[in-house]
């Protein structure tokens, strides 16, 4: 990490994670982010781990309902930061709060337009646990090694089964006046704008908003594991922009 910032440039910053993760896997990153001076909120979002006895009544509108809360109970402005599916809930919580949010950040996935939900997985005993990483393409997992994995896999807890496909609502255009940083994996931003001539709804979203950048992290699709350090430093850099 480089010196702190000025006391101008620290922030409350909301965390919130993606599917099967909970407030534990930023914890490599907020010891970064707190000695760049900034004060960090990660989540464990409602749901996550539970049976589905207990969780079977929990969408998306109650993750967002549930950061949306976290935002409330800050002072001032905040970041909100969304890794993969934590990025639906991030862009619902600019919906919902657009005054309150000086940025989002999404790490590695985009804002998704209304009526989109994140991904389709297994159910299983009502709900989606994780799928190991050997489900996903190399180029999302490649950086992680070993050592990373065995020590990572043992914290991924089920997510409810109706989050992950659960259509996001938005109804707020001010949230395209929000400011958005997208830190993704692999991607430049010259090749996500040639990506995005295939991605339909999410171009249109994506071209709505009226200050947006990209930058490349360098990673697969988990920097919070694989590069922590970095993650943190891109993400203080795009706070104190």
């Amino acid at each position: 990490m480089s010196e702190a910032p000025s006391n101008l440039g620290r922030m409350d910053i909301i965390l919130i994670p993606g599917l099967w993760l909970d407030a534990s896997s930023w914890s490599d990153v907020t010891t970064d982010l707190e000695r760049a001076g900034h004060t960090v909120h990660p989540l464990t979002l409602p749901g996550v781990g539970r049976p589905a006895a207990e969780s079977a009544d929990i969408g998306i509108a109650e993750w967002v309902d549930a950061a949306v809360d976290a935002v409330d109970a800050v002072d001032g402005r905040v970041v909100v930061v969304g890794h993969s599916g934590g990025g639906n809930v991030a862009w619902g919580v600019a919906d919902a709060r657009p005054d309150r949010i000086s940025r989002v950040v999404f790490v590695d996935t985009a804002p998704p337009p209304p009526g989109f939900g994140i991904s389709e997985f297994e159910i299983v005993d009502g709900v989606i646990p994780f799928p190991g990483w050997d489900f996903f393409p190399a180029e999302d997992v490649d950086d992680l090694d070993d050592a990373t994995r065995a020590r990572t896999a043992p914290l991924m807890r089920s997510v409810p089964a109706r989050v992950p496909t659960d259509p996001i609502e938005l109804g707020s255009e001010a949230r395209h006046r929000v400011p958005v940083t997208l830190l993704m994996g692999g991607l430049d931003s010259e090749t996500l704008e040639s990506e995005l001539e295939q991605w339909g709804p999410y171009a249109e979203e994506f071209r709505a908003i009226d200050d947006a950048e990209v930058v490349r992290i360098g990673s697969g699709h988990w920097p919070q594991f694989s590069m922590p350090s970095r993650l943190a430093m891109l993400l203080d850099a795009a706070i104190t922009r």
